[in-house]
């Protein structure tokens, strides 16, 4: 069992930037992918950004790359993302999850979830 919990979301103008906190615990949270999630309103949760189990690379969504960074503290047990040049369709509820080894772009592949930090980014 992992339990992960979100941190940082706020109100934020545009071209502004967040840096988004997910802390994980658990016995084997250290075996685990995390990756970042966001659901804009009325609309499925898309991956953003993660990195795997060992110390790899992370992988990014398109729309994100070059505006958003993941990284991972391992020996905390951390993931982060910092988002800059934050744009309207931005907004919305970002999400830490957790998968065991390899990140996977599927939301429906990660069984743990955070409970989700609010971003909401004005014109």
């Amino acid at each position: 069992q992992v339990r992960l919990v979100e941190s940082g979301g706020g109100l934020v103008q545009a071209g502004g930037s967040l840096r988004l906190s997910c802390a994980a615990s658990g016995r084997t949270a250290g075996d685990y992918a995390m990756a970042w999630f966001h659901q804009a309103p009325g609309k499925e949760r898309e991956f953003v950004g993660g990195i795997g189990w060992s110390d790899s690379a992370p992988t990014y969504a398109n729309p994100v790359a070059g505006r958003f960074t993941v990284s991972r503290d391992f020996d905390s047990n951390a993931l982060y993302l910092q988002m800059n040049s934050l744009k309207p369709e931005d907004t919305g509820a970002y999400y830490c999850a957790g998968r065991l080894w390899r990140v996977h772009i599927a939301a429906a592949e990660y069984p743990y979830w955070g409970q989700g930090t609010q971003v909401t980014v004005s014109r």
